[in-house]
């Protein structure tokens, strides 16, 4: 699955590498955030064509968007925190996310994403009846050689209808990341102890897209379910690394460039 993230690339950075052709200007650009958790406003990159123009073309935009999508017919945005994944073995004919898939398709660019694997040690504890909680061993997974996590998602506008049209929220655009399942292949780089491949730290990944498949992805025209279920194949294997990180990033109110710092093995109580 992916439940965290980081991304600290700049706008102008990510503008380069997307070829971005319009860029949202707010007040306030976003800071790098390396702890990036359901709900929040993340960057996207989306083809959509601009609002109050009469080129109908689609052109390439960075937007900000909140993760955790609403469908447009919800009645209310209360199911977004419990839709920021949508598997690629089911989004086109799942109600909540179909729609997005045939026309609503975005990329959600990442550093890496975080996820977190229950200590042997802890496991034993549970198998003997001891109940102890779980302390679970947080891994930060990333492209070998450094490149964007260009992570598949879908977005979708949703109509808050207690709000008058100028009112500012009365449109919500929400996103979701799309996960398929975890590479069994080994690593391109692996920890010194520990996973050797993403299966053995989660059954689930985000859908990692090349670069020679972003055009595709983010064409609005191409809206046939089975052409598009094409592009869903995962990326080649042995593209990842991944290694452990301190638990402080369990905490989404921890965020520093620190929590991408790499540890030399599992922290004490957490060892894989």
């Amino acid at each position: 699955m992916c439940g965290r993230y980081a991304a600290s690339r700049r706008p102008e950075d990510l503008a380069g590498i997307f070829e971005i052709e319009k860029s949202e200007e707010p007040e306030e650009t976003f800071a790098p955030d390396y702890n990036v958790a359901p709900t929040k406003e993340v960057y996207a990159v989306l083809d959509r064509p601009l609002k109050d123009v009469e080129d109908p073309r689609p052109v390439r935009q960075l937007r900000r968007l909140k993760w955790g999508l609403v469908p447009s017919w919800s009645k209310s945005p209360e199911s977004a925190a419990r839709m920021i994944n949508a598997r690629a073995e089911t989004v086109h004919e799942k109600p909540s996310y179909r729609r997005a898939f045939s026309s609503r398709r975005c990329i959600v660019p990442a550093d890496g994403y975080y996820e977190w694997v229950t200590g042997e040690q802890e496991r034993d504890l549970e198998v003997e009846g001891r109940r102890k909680r779980p302390r679970k061993q947080p891994y930060f997974v990333l492209p070998a050689d450094g490149s964007v996590f260009a992570m598949a998602g879908l977005y979708e506008f949703w109509r808050d209808k207690t709000l008058p049209d100028d009112h500012p929220q009365a449109w919500w655009v929400t996103c979701s990341v799309i996960t398929t399942e975890a590479e069994t292949t080994p690593l391109a780089v692996s920890p010194a102890e520990g996973p050797r491949s993403l299966a053995e730290i989660h059954p689930r990944m985000p859908l990692m897209l090349t670069p020679d498949r972003w055009d595709g992805w983010l064409d609005p025209s191409r809206t046939d379910p089975e052409e598009l279920r094409g592009l869903l194949t995962p990326p080649p294997p042995g593209l990842m690394r991944a290694y452990p990180v301190s638990t402080a990033v369990s905490n989404v109110r921890n965020n520093g460039p620190e929590l991408l710092k790499e540890l030399e093995g599992p922290e004490e109580g957490t060892l894989f």
